[in-house]
């Protein structure tokens, strides 16, 4: 993912406890992008999200990015504390980069610290094998509510098989 070229697509938050339960399911939004922006995605992208279709979604959505990101604060800022919820997910360095560059306000409500299940899940892979094999299996379909509950139910596998 290249974010000087591509645009958040779609945004979607859940608030969990810290023992992942979900405590409240926020805005899942798909925003509207320039057909030039989408034209020019990388192939990845476009196959992707072409086969799901978010992209013809983002083509007619009336969503701007502006709004999405005053929708996602204002649903943050009712459930957390500023500086106090960390960004978490599978790969969030990407999602972190794309919200410093697309939705700056939303990333300074949240604390500095990620939590990236990628990490747990290779040191699990490599430390753990009998464990890594036994993970939860995901869809694949990259879309961004899909995703963060695939990432807490992934993360609470790892919980309770390794961290326990």
């Amino acid at each position: 993912l290249d974010d000087s070229v591509e645009e958040i697509m779609e945004a979607a938050v859940l608030v969990t406890d810290a023992d992942l339960n979900i405590v409240a399911e926020g805005p899942n939004l798909i925003i509207n992008v320039n057909s030039d922006v989408l034209d020019n995605m990388g192939e990845w992208c476009k196959n992707q999200h072409g086969k799901s279709g978010l992209t013809e979604k983002c083509r007619s959505s009336d969503v701007t990015l502006e709004a999405a990101q005053e929708q996602l604060l204002n649903f943050i800022k009712e459930h957390t504390k500023a500086g106090q919820a960390p960004l978490a997910g599978n790969s969030i360095g990407a999602d972190k980069r794309f919200l410093c560059k697309y939705m700056p306000k939303v990333i300074s409500h949240l604390h500095y610290r990620v939590v990236d299940v990628s990490t747990v899940k290779e040191l699990c892979r490599r430390w753990y094998p009998l464990e890594f094999a036994a993970a939860p299996k995901k869809k694949g379909s990259h879309r961004a509510l899909d995703d963060i509950k695939e990432s807490v139910d992934e993360l609470a596998y790892y919980r309770g098989s390794i961290f326990k």
